[in-house]
């Protein structure tokens, strides 16, 4: 393929979309800030402040916004890769033979993610907007869950009236104490899930005083958990 030169003098073809690579300072200081943000949300959570971040990267905020223009965009800087193995431990935990065992191993590997950090709990846990990355993990968490729910009754070993939004209620109610938890009572989570797991055996079952929620109400609800205000 022949390329147009203008004046005689080479460049780039037209059309060519690659972004120029970061000169070396403005890589540095995407660098600190990606390492601070990743201190602060496990300190803090999602909402500390985009100035705190700035000020232990060592930059100006003019800087973290020209790197990052929107908090999502930071977010998914800091957090990709860790979205990245929940997917691959997902998928680990579809193609167990034993569908109860899959569940419990995937839950046990997602908690000891929430209480080593508060922001990925915050990810986990409540609805944050603009993170394409949570997105896809998100549905896939959901689509593990209906896979492994749905085989474990067939299977036996869940009892037939639990669904995906019952176990997703649970969980996030369990994980946002997880944090506090960990504060005062290292290594504890454990317990608190398992007492929760056993509830969806099978063999536990008894009526519920209740009927489930829908798709819709637990939306409503865990966008409530993120947005308390706008209920008023």
């Amino acid at each position: 393929m022949s390329t147009a030169r203008s004046g005689g003098s080479g460049g780039p073809p037209a059309g060519n979309s690659r972004p120029a690579p970061l000169r070396r300072d403005a890589r540095r200081n995407r660098e600190l800030l990606i390492a601070a943000a990743r201190e602060i949300y496990a300190e803090q959570g999602m909402d500390a402040p985009l100035d705190d971040i700035a000020r232990r990267a060592g930059v100006g905020n003019a800087t973290l916004y020209r790197r990052f223009p929107t908090r999502g965009a930071l977010i998914e800087a800091v957090f990709g890769e860790s979205l990245n193995d929940t997917l691959r431990h997902g998928e680990n935990a579809r193609g167990a033979e034993d569908a109860w065992d899959g569940l419990v191993h995937y839950l046990e590997g997602i908690f000891e993610g929430l209480a080593a950090d508060r922001g990925a709990n915050d990810l986990m846990t409540t609805s944050i907007p603009d993170i394409p990355s949570l997105d896809a993990l998100k549905a896939h968490h959901h689509q593990t869950m209906t896979q492994l729910i749905g085989r474990a009754q067939k299977q036996g070993t869940v009892r037939a009236d639990v669904t995906v939004e019952d176990l997703l209620f649970l969980l996030a109610a369990l994980g946002r104490v997880v944090p506090a938890s960990e504060a005062t009572a290292p290594g504890a989570w454990p317990r608190h899930l398992h007492l929760l797991l056993a509830g969806l055996r099978a063999e536990a079952a008894a009526p519920l005083p209740a009927p489930p929620l829908t798709p819709d109400q637990l939306t409503g609800t865990l966008h409530a958990l993120t947005n308390p205000r706008q209920q008023d």
